[in-house]
């Protein structure tokens, strides 16, 4: 693909064909993210790359605990909750997400199974565990970098024609992930992202999150 083609095309996929995803093209997606820029080039990310029984454990083990009221432990701070602009935007994409899938704003049931669906990796057949070295924990440049290697992973994988989401919900239960994953001691769980085939049929994968203009996020200054 052509890169335009790569970054206005790309979404993000909530829904996956069960095929398999061979490791060779997931070493191939990860080296082109992995040529992402970091801070006087630490390049403190690490990754784990999780598929059957394991992921399996992970995601039963996420939703029993989740069922059971268990609080969650995410590893990376959350921050408080979005308020004012951030949280209007976060609402409309649940919006169309909730529509084109269905599901009813007093539908506790399908809201539940949906929320659940993240807490199972979106039943992708791969899962990518981005941890960062603890020794980093106190830069802020640490969390920049992760994100910008997230970013150049989900667009890699979209160029091979797999699609992924970043998410948080496949590790607010850290210590069965760590546990399943075989995730050091010595690293920090950041973010997941579930990895696959994109089932085109899944109403969710068509939704296209909305964007602000360049106008209203960009202040030229001497021109």
């Amino acid at each position: 693909m052509e890169f335009d083609d790569v970054i206005l095309g790309r979404r993000s996929i909530r829904g996956y064909k069960p095929d398999p995803v061979a490791p060779e093209l997931i070493k191939e997606i990860l080296a082109l993210a992995m040529r992402a820029p970091s801070s006087m080039n630490t390049q403190p990310w690490n990754f784990y790359v999780i598929t059957g029984e394991p992921l399996d454990r992970i995601r039963q083990g996420n939703t029993e605990r989740n069922l059971a009221g268990v609080p969650h432990s995410r590893e990376f701070r959350t921050g408080q909750a979005f308020e004012g602009v951030h949280r209007e935007r976060q609402i409309g994409v649940a919006k169309q997400l909730f529509s084109a899938m269905g599901i009813a704003r007093d539908d506790k049931e399908k809201r539940q199974d949906w929320v659940l669906r993240g807490f199972r990796q979106f039943d992708a057949p791969v899962c990518v565990i981005i941890t960062y070295d603890r020794v980093l924990a106190t830069s802020d440049d640490t969390a920049f970098d992760c994100g910008a290697v997230a970013t150049a992973l989900v667009n890699a994988a979209w160029s091979r024609g797999l699609g992924a989401v970043i998410n948080s919900q496949g590790i607010m239960q850290s210590p069965v992930v760590r546990e399943h994953a075989g995730i050091a001691d010595d690293q920090v769980i950041m973010k997941s992202i579930a990895l696959g085939w994109p089932d085109h049929s899944f109403p969710a994968n068509a939704v296209i999150s909305e964007r602000k203009p360049v106008d209203e996020a960009t202040t030229f200054v001497g021109f």
